[in-house]
C-alpha cells in the first residue's frame, strides 16, 4: 500500500455552539482541539461542480493551512473504474490555481504534495464503500495516526443521497470520538412532501449535526456579511429598519445565459425551485430575521429563521408573474427528444411579492426576482427607504436623492462584491477587518445614482463561495448551512404557490436587451401583474365563449351571475357601495358575516383591492358561530379574523364576536350568551336592523346555523339563539330568521359545481323552512340578492 504523505492543516478556532471544536459558546478555548488525520472523500469527483469549484476549494484550504496541525488525504470517488477515473481526476487536480498570497515557488511545492495526497477510487457498490472504509482504517494503523474525522462531499444527484448515506453509515463511519461530516448539495426535494421524505431517509443513516446542506449563496462574501452588517450598525439601523421607513425590499438574481445543457434538470424544476426557493429565500430570512446575539450560534440563527417563515403570508397564483424565453421550448424538444407539439410550462423567469405579518415589516413588499436570458448577470439585495424630504429648488441635493442599502453580491455594473449605503442615510462601520472602504469611484451609475452618492465597502481579497464553505465544514461551523427544520419550513411556504402555478402559461420573452419592459410587473394590493399586455401567446388556444356579469331573477328575488372571479369582484363592489351609502347617511355600517369557505374569496378581494372601504365606520358582527374557543381553527371568528380583520384597519370596539365561551364554558343556556349578544345588537344597531347580512347555503339548505328541523318558533322575537347542527361541533349560536329578515340588505353567495344540484332544487321548491331553512330568508323591508357563479348555476 502506498504510504500516505503527511499534510498539515488547520487548527480549529471557531467560537460557536455549532462549532464541533473544543470551544464554548463564548469563544473561549476549553482546551486544545483534537488533532489528527482527516480523510476527505468527494463522491462525484470528476463532475462539473467538482471540476469548477470543489477541488479548487479543497486545494485553497490545503494551501493556506499547511503547517497548522492536521494531516489529511483526499479521495476522489466516482462510478467509473479506477483506470478510467484516475487520469480524469488528476487532470482536474493539476489545473487548480494557487491563492493570490502564495508565491509561484511555494505553489509548485504545495501542488506536488496535494497530488501525492490524492487518489481515485471507484465508489459504485456496497463493497466499494466497505473497501474504502477498510483502506482508511489500514492507513491510519500503518502510519500510527490518530483520526480527527472524515468529510464526505456528495456531488451527485439528490436521488442518490439516501443510498450513499446508508453506505457511508454502514462502512465508512469513523470509530470512537472522530467526527463524520457529510455535505449535501441542493436540490433537497422538489416540494414539501419530497423534502420531508428525503429528510426522513437521511435521518435513518446520519445525525442532523453530521449533515451540512450547502447553499453556496450563503458562502458569498456579501451574503455572509448581512447579519454582521446589521449587528455592527445596529444603533444606526434600529430606528429605520422597519415598516415606517422601509419602502420595499428587492432580492434579485439575473442571468444572461440560457438553460442549454441543463434542460433535463431545469425542466423538472424551473426558476422558482432552482434559485428562488433556496438562494433568494435564504437572503430574505437574513434581511428580516432578528439579529442573533451570537452570530455563529446556528441554533439561534435557525430559531430566528423559523420565526420568519411562520410569519409569512401564504402565496398563491396572483403572488407571482412567470416568463419563459422564447427559444426554451425548442431547446426542451431537442435535449429531451420531445415532439414538435410538446410545450413546456417550466418558467425561466419569475417575479414574486412576499409579505409578512411580522409587526416590524407588516405592509413592506419583498420582491424576489430571477430569470435566465436577461439583460445582465447580477445578484443583489436592495432595501429602499422612504424619503420624506421635499427640496423646494435644488432637486439634485443629496438629501432628495433615493435612500437605499444595497448588498451587491457580484457581477453587473460594479463587477465586484460590495455593500453600499446612501450617504443621506448614515456612514456604516466596516463589517470586519477583511473589508475596506472604496474611496475612488468612476462615473458608473448604480440604479441611476452615481457611486459617489454611496459609502462603499468591499472585501480586501475576493474569495469563491465554495472555498469559504468548505473551510467552514472542515472547522465544524454550521451557521452558514441549511438545517432540516429551516429547509422543510421553506418548502412548506413555497409548495402551495408551486402547485397553484402548475398549469400557468409563462409569458414568452425574446431574451437580453430585447426584453425591454416586457417583464416589468407592478404590485396591486398583495398581487403582482405585468405592467404591459403580452403581445404573443405561448400556445394558440381555441376561443372560448365569455360571459359577462348577468342579472336576473332567482326565487322571485334579484340574482347576479358571473364566473367566480368576476362574481366576487361584483359582490365586493356592491358591498362597498352599500357601506359608503350608509356612511353618507350618517350611520355606521353594520355588517353581519356567516361562516364557511364561500366568503374567503370575498375577504381576499376586499383586503387587496378595496382600500377605500370605510372600515373606520364599519361594525363587523357574526351571523353564526360554532361553540368552540375563538382561537381554534373551527371557529368562524378565527376564520374571519385570519382572512379579513387582521388585514384591515377596523377599530377594535367595532368587532363583535359571538360570546360562545362564558364562565369557562361553551354555549351553556344558563350563561345567557345569546341574550348578551342580542342586547349588544339592540344597543348598537338602529332598530336591530343590520345594514348588510352575508349568508351562504349548505348542501342541506341550512343558512347561518339555522338547520333543517331546528325549532325556533318558540324564540318569538329573539334575535339570537342556540341551535343544533347535525355535524360536529353540534352546538352553535346563530342570528334568528327574525334578526336576518330585519336587515336592509341580505346577500346569499353560492359558488362551485358542487352546489349545482342544490341551486336547481331551490329554484323548483316552494317556501318550506323546516326542510329548506334558506327559503325563510325574506327581508321584511330590505332587499335580498342571490350571488351565484356559473359553475353552481349551470353545472359547467
Amino acid at each position: 500500500m502506498r504510504k500516505a504523505t503527511w499534510g498539515l492543516l488547520l487548527l480549529l478556532t471557531c467560537a460557536a455552539t455549532c462549532d464541533q471544536s473544543g470551544q464554548n459558546q463564548d469563544g473561549e478555548q476549553k482546551g486544545p482541539s483534537r488533532r489528527g488525520h482527516v480523510s476527505v472523500v468527494v463522491v462525484g469527483s470528476t463532475g462539473d461542480l467538482a471540476k469548477k469549484y470543489l477541488w479548487q476549494g479543497f486545494f485553497n484550504l490545503y494551501a493556506s493551512q499547511v503547517g497548522k496541525g492536521y494531516s489529511f488525504s483526499f479521495y476522489g470517488g466516482g462510478l467509473s473504474p479506477d483506470g478510467r477515473g484516475t487520469p480524469l481526476l488528476f487532470e482536474i487536480l493539476k489545473s487548480q490555481d494557487c491563492p493570490v498570497d502564495v508565491s509561484d515557488e511555494r505553489c509548485a511545492l504545495v501542488r506536488e504534495q496535494f497530488l501525492r495526497l490524492a487518489q481515485y477510487r471507484q465508489l459504485k457498490t456496497e463493497e466499494d464503500y466497505q473497501a474504502l472504509g477498510q483502506h482508511i482504517e489500514t492507513q491510519l494503523k500503518q502510519e500510527g495516526m490518530v483520526e480527527a474525522g472524515r468529510l464526505f462531499y456528495l456531488s451527485v444527484p439528490a436521488f442518490a443521497y439516501a443510498d450513499i448515506a446508508q453506505r457511508v453509515n454502514r462502512s465508512c463511519r469513523p470509530p470512537g470520538t472522530a467526527w463524520l461530516r457529510v455535505v449535501l448539495e441542493k436540490p433537497f426535494g422538489h416540494d414539501s412532501n419530497s423534502a420531508q421524505e428525503l429528510a426522513t431517509q437521511l435521518a435513518s443513516s446520519l445525525k442532523e449535526d453530521e449533515m451540512f446542506r450547502i447553499d453556496h449563496y450563503l458562502g458569498k462574501q456579501v451574503v455572509s456579511q448581512i447579519l454582521p452588517f446589521r449587528k455592527g450598525n445596529r444603533k444606526l439601523l434600529k430606528s429605520i429598519w422597519n415598516k415606517h421607513h422601509i419602502d420595499r425590499m428587492e432580492i434579485v438574481l439575473k442571468e444572461t445565459l440560457d438553460a442549454k445543457g441543463r434542460i433535463s434538470f431545469y425542466d423538472q424544476y424551473g426558476v422558482i425551485r432552482d434559485v428562488i426557493q433556496n438562494h433568494l429565500t435564504e437572503v430574505m430570512t437574513l434581511l428580516t430575521m432578528s439579529v442573533p446575539k451570537n452570530l455563529t450560534d446556528c441554533k439561534e440563527i435557525n430559531r430566528n429563521k423559523l420565526k420568519v417563515f411562520s410569519a409569512l403570508h401564504q402565496l398563491d397564483m396572483p403572488s407571482a408573474v412567470l416568463g419563459q424565453y422564447q427559444t426554451y421550448n425548442s431547446e426542451v424538444q431537442l435535449e429531451l427528444n420531445k415532439t414538435k407539439d410538446h410545450f413546456s410550462l417550466s418558467p425561466t423567469y419569475a417575479g414574486i411579492a412576499v409579505h409578512t405579518t411580522m409587526p416590524q415589516f407588516d405592509g413592506v413588499p419583498i420582491f424576489l426576482v430571477s430569470g435566465k436570458l436577461l439583460d445582465e448577470r447580477v445578484g443583489y439585495a436592495r432595501i429602499t427607504f422612504k424619503n420624506n424630504v421635499f427640496c423646494a429648488q435644488d432637486q439634485t441635493s443629496i438629501t432628495c436623492r433615493p435612500k437605499q442599502i444595497v448588498f451587491y453580491i457580484g457581477q453587473g455594473q460594479l463587477q465586484y462584491p460590495a455593500i453600499l449605503v446612501s450617504k443621506n442615510l448614515f456612514k456604516p462601520a466596516l463589517v470586519n477587518n477583511g473589508w475596506k472602504e472604496v474611496i475612488e469611484n468612476d462615473d458608473t451609475l448604480l440604479f441611476g445614482i452615481p457611486l459617489s452618492d454611496y459609502y462603499i465597502q468591499t472585501p480586501v481579497v475576493q474569495q469563491e463561495a465554495y472555498t469559504e464553505l468548505i473551510s467552514q465544514v472542515f472547522r465544524g461551523r454550521r451557521d452558514h448551512f441549511v438545517s432540516a427544520e429551516s429547509l422543510l419550513a421553506s418548502w412548506k411556504f413555497w409548495t402551495p404557490l408551486l402547485n397553484s402555478l402548475k398549469h400557468t402559461f409563462p409569458r414568452p420573452y425574446p431574451g437580453g436587451a430585447a426584453n425591454g419592459n416586457l417583464l416589468d410587473f407592478q404590485l396591486q394590493g398583495r398581487e403582482v401583474r405585468f405592467c404591459s399586455e403580452a403581445l404573443v401567446n405561448m400556445i394558440p388556444q381555441e376561443k372560448t365563449e365569455s360571459f359577462q356579469v348577468m342579472q336576473g331573477k332567482y326565487r322571485s328575488a334579484d340574482m347576479v351571475s358571473a364566473w367566480s372571479k368576476e362574481l366576487v369582484e361584483r359582490l365586493a363592489h356592491d358591498l362597498q357601495e352599500a357601506a359608503e351609502e350608509s356612511v353618507q347617511e350618517g350611520t355606521p355600517f353594520h355588517l353581519a358575516l356567516s361562516g364557511g369557505s364561500s366568503p374567503l374569496a370575498l375577504f381576499k378581494q376586499l383586503t387587496q383591492h378595496h382600500y377605500a372601504f370605510p372600515w373606520w365606520n364599519t361594525h363587523v358582527w357574526m351571523a353564526d358561530e360554532r361553540c368552540v374557543p375563538p382561537n381554534e381553527a373551527e371557529s368562524n371568528f378565527r376564520t374571519i379574523h385570519d382572512h379579513l380583520l387582521q388585514h384591515v384597519h377596523l377599530p377594535y370596539f367595532n368587532i363583535h364576536p359571538m360570546p360562545v365561551q362564558l364562565n369557562q364554558r361553551l354555549c351553556v343556556e344558563e350563561d345567557g350568551g345569546a341574550l348578551v349578544y342580542e342586547q349588544d345588537i339592540a344597543r348598537l344597531v338602529n332598530s336591530s336592523s343590520f345594514s348588510y347580512v352575508l349568508l351562504g347555503v349548505g348542501f342541506d339548505g341550512h343558512t347561518a346555523s339555522l338547520f333543517p328541523g331546528n325549532r325556533l318558533g318558540s324564540s318569538g322575537e329573539r334575535l339570537v339563539a342556540l341551535t343544533e347542527s347535525p355535524l360536529k361541533p353540534h352546538q352553535r349560536m346563530s342570528l334568528t330568521f327574525g334578526a336576518i329578515n330585519r336587515a336592509r340588505r341580505v346577500s346569499v353567495l353560492i359558488m362551485g359545481k358542487g352546489k349545482h344540484e342544490l341551486v336547481t332544487q331551490l329554484s323548483r321548491i316552494k317556501d318550506t323552512p323546516d326542510r329548506w331553512p334558506i327559503t325563510k330568508i325574506q327581508p321584511v323591508n330590505g332587499r335580498l340578492v342571490w350571488y351565484i357563479d356559473y359553475d353552481a348555476l349551470l353545472g359547467q
